[in-house]
C-alpha cells in the first residue's frame, strides 16, 4: 500500500478548496430557508459515492472517448483556474439552474461533487496514489457533513464578511494549485 500522510493532507486541502463548502454556506442557508430541511447525511453519502466512483471509472470513461489523464489534468487546471477567479473576484462565470429542493441534486451534485471536484479527482490521480485520494475524499465528506449540519451556526459566527474573506483566501490557494497542476502536466502533452 502506498499510504502517505503528506499526500492525504495535500489532496484533502486541494479538494477542500475546490469543494469550497464553507464558501457555499450562504447557498446552503438560502436552500434551507426556501425548502426547509436539508438532508445532510444523504447528500454527503451520495457525494462520496459519486466522487469515489469517478476516481475509479473516470479514467476508463476518458479512455473510451480517447483522452489521456494528462490532457484531462491540463483541462482540469483551467477549470480550477476559473473557479479560483470566481472565488477571488466575487463573480459568477458558471451559471447553474435554480434548485427547488434541498435533496441530492443541488447539494450532492453539483454543489459538492460538481465539475470542479470531478476534474480535480482525476487530476489528483495523475499525481497521487488512489488510497490517499480516497482518504482525502472521505475527510472532505466528513467536513461537508459537519458544515451542512452546522451551516446556520457558521453563518451567524462568521457573518457575510468572514465568509467572503475565507472564500477569497481559498480562491488564491486554488489559483496556485491550478498553476502547479498545469505546469506539472502540460509537458507530458508534447512528449
Amino acid at each position: 500500500m502506498n499510504f502517505s500522510l503528506k499526500e492525504i493532507m495535500t489532496a484533502t486541502m486541494i479538494l477542500f478548496a475546490v469543494i469550497d463548502i464553507v464558501g457555499s454556506v450562504p447557498i446552503i442557508v438560502d436552500l434551507r430557508n426556501r425548502v426547509g430541511h436539508i438532508q445532510s447525511e444523504k447528500a454527503s453519502i451520495v457525494a462520496a459515492i459519486i466522487m469515489i466512483s469517478f476516481l475509479f471509472l473516470g479514467e476508463e470513461i476518458l479512455k473510451l472517448i480517447g483522452i489521456d489523464v494528462k490532457s484531462f489534468a491540463v483541462a482540469g487546471a483551467f477549470v480550477l483556474f476559473f473557479l479560483a477567479l470566481e472565488m477571488i473576484l466575487g463573480i459568477q462565470l458558471y451559471k447553474d439552474e435554480e434548485a427547488n429542493t434541498a435533496s441530492i441534486v443541488p447539494l450532492a451534485f453539483p454543489l459538492i461533487a460538481g465539475a470542479g471536484s470531478m476534474t480535480t479527482i482525476l487530476s489528483l490521480k495523475a499525481e497521487f496514489h488512489t488510497v490517499n485520494i480516497i482518504c482525502a475524499i472521505l475527510l472532505n465528506i466528513l467536513i461537508v457533513y459537519f458544515v451542512l449540519k452546522l451551516s446556520p451556526f457558521i453563518e451567524r459566527k462568521l457573518g457575510k464578511n468572514g465568509l467572503g474573506v475565507i472564500r477569497k483566501v481559498f480562491g488564491v490557494v486554488l489559483l496556485a494549485i491550478a498553476v502547479k497542476l498545469f505546469a506539472a502536466n502540460v509537458k507530458g502533452l508534447f512528449i
